[in-house]
């Protein structure tokens, strides 16, 4: 956990996320609770609209302030996906304004944006959590606004992925809600249940911390005494 002090030093943008996340995570019974935050974001052409008004930075605003409160490197993973896989990135405490937009540019922008492939994202994330060697769980928050043209091998990898202390908080965007989401949330076959839904709406940049944070903290906090009863966690 990084202090609010720290916060207020390096990203003073941040405290109110991180305070109102502290909030949400002591509600949950997760005070004290220390996990590796990633974010992976999606990249196809679909969501053209959400880079352009300032959404997917946001919500990697609101997940560095989460992460803080979860985890002490001040440092949020960054995976971008549409029908490739590109670099993973750090979003930083001392260096997070624009990164989104900066990618994305450094991508191609609009003009490169491909398909929806879930399992090219989740690969990344499984792998670098290996890499990092880390024993702490780790909390996706996964952002896309359709269902994926890889269905059945999305489905196939959330549940071997349940034998992993990695926490998939999918978090919609859009005017509806995406049924094939929904569906992941209650995916059978699974060691254990290791993925949440929350729909962001048509404007996610006014959906309220409060809400954002609840809606992924709270099966985040049923998730971990259940992952270790399963025994994927210590």
């Amino acid at each position: 956990m990084i202090s609010i002090e720290k916060v207020q030093e390096q990203a003073p943008d941040l405290v109110k996320h991180a305070e109102t996340a502290a909030v949400s995570l002591t509600k949950n019974g997760l005070a004290g609770a220390q996990a590796a935050v990633y974010l992976v974001v999606d990249r196809s052409l679909s969501m053209r609209h959400y880079y352009a008004d300032g959404s997917v930075q946001h919500l990697a605003d609101q997940a560095l302030g989460l992460s803080v409160n979860l985890d002490d490197d001040g440092v949020v993973p960054l995976i971008m996906f549409d029908s490739r896989p590109y670099p993973t990135v750090g979003v930083h405490l001392a260096d997070y304004r624009g990164v989104v937009g900066d990618q994305h540019r450094l991508h191609g922008g609009e003009r490169t944006m491909g398909g929806t492939h879930y399992t090219i994202a989740m690969h990344r994330v499984i792998e670098h959590y290996r890499s990092s060697g880390s024993t702490d769980p780790a909390l996706v928050i996964f952002q896309t606004d359709g269902a994926p043209q890889d269905r059945s091998d999305t489905q196939v990898q959330l549940a071997m992925a349940s034998k992993l202390p990695l926490f998939w908080a999918f978090v919609g965007f859009g005017l509806s809600p995406v049924p094939f989401l929904q569906q992941l949330d209650t995916l059978p076959g699974r060691v254990v249940d290791n993925a949440s839904y929350f729909h962001a709406g048509a404007d996610p940049k006014s959906v309220t911390d409060n809400a954002l944070y609840d809606g992924i903290t709270s099966e985040f906090a049923a998730w971990l005494p259940a992952a270790r009863t399963a025994g994927v966690l210590a």
